[in-house]
């Protein structure tokens, strides 16, 4: 995929060092933007393997609104653990596994009382209102509250989406992430929110157009610099195409979106280089 190796040069030759809260240091450099033609291919990095069932296994979470690590960990997905274990959740009066208001809840129940589900469901309100009035300039859905930064381990990094609807029939997307983790973190992110799309487009009956990517601070860690360079020694593969398995168009509205399973996906084509492993920063 040009577009990420195009955003990790752009750090290596535009960042500066910088200290982090995970004491580990980053080059960084801040406000970049680029887009994936979803019509073209599905955006997922073909250098190195991304494991298209966890992108899945994570947005079904969030998208049900659960905030336990220990759910996703029964999909057999652990990419949250270093975040949910005793130390890190009693900081918060919380138990181990129970992460706070992060994205589930605040896309779920925004601005409720957590854990109470009291607050905007603001995934069901999308929906109603791509379906209401398509030409909204109000398709937003907010992961950063002010209230609760300060009541979780890591505040939403994906942190402000926007959909919109051209002529009636294609649907775009833009994200806005604060922070990013160019190397372990981009790579699902950018999928994540191209899988979201294609799932909106679906259960609205629209077909997808582009995945507009902004990002704020985006950085690579100092430990990651050797992935990174292995990363960009190798030569981008063909994207896939994907496939939602719906014949009975039995996928509609938020009841559709949440009752999708991998089983309802086909990544048709993915091939990649093999994974390059690196220490996840906490």
């Amino acid at each position: 995929m040009r577009q990420y190796h195009d955003l990790l040069r752009s750090i290596l030759k535009n960042g500066t060092s910088h200290t982090d809260r995970t004491g580990v240091g980053t080059i960084s450099h801040f406000g970049y933007q680029t887009r994936f033609d979803l019509r073209q291919g599905f955006a997922i990095v073909t250098t190195k393997r991304v494991p298209f069932r966890w992108v899945f296994e994570e947005l079904r979470w969030f998208l049900s609104g659960d905030t336990n690590e220990r759910s996703l960990r029964e999909r057999g997905v652990d990419i949250w653990a270093e975040w949910a274990d005793e130390e890190h959740t009693a900081r918060f009066g919380r138990e181990a596994g129970d992460l706070g208001p992060i994205y589930g809840y605040l896309w779920r129940s925004f601005g409720g009382n957590y854990p109470a589900r009291d607050g905007v469901d603001q995934i069901a309100r999308l929906i109603h209102d791509i379906e209401i009035n398509s030409n909204s300039r109000r398709l937003i859905v907010t992961g950063w509250d002010p209230r609760v930064v300060d009541k979780v381990e890591l505040p939403p990094c994906h942190s402000f989406l926007q959909f919109k609807v051209e002529s009636e029939r294609t649907l775009h997307c833009q994200l806005y992430q604060r922070s990013a983790d160019a190397f372990l973190g981009v790579p699902f992110n950018i999928s994540s929110y191209a899988l979201l799309t294609h799932m909106i487009a679906h259960v609205c009956g629209l077909e997808v157009g582009e995945f507009v990517y902004t990002l704020g601070d985006y950085h690579i860690y100092r430990n990651h610099h050797a992935q990174v360079e292995e990363l960009l020694s190798r030569k981008p593969l063909p994207l896939p195409q994907l496939a939602i398995r719906d014949e009975a168009h039995a996928l509609r509205g938020l009841e559709g979106l949440l009752a999708m399973r991998y089983e309802h996906l086909e990544l048709i084509g993915y091939t990649s280089h093999a994974k390059i492993a690196a220490p996840v920063a906490v």
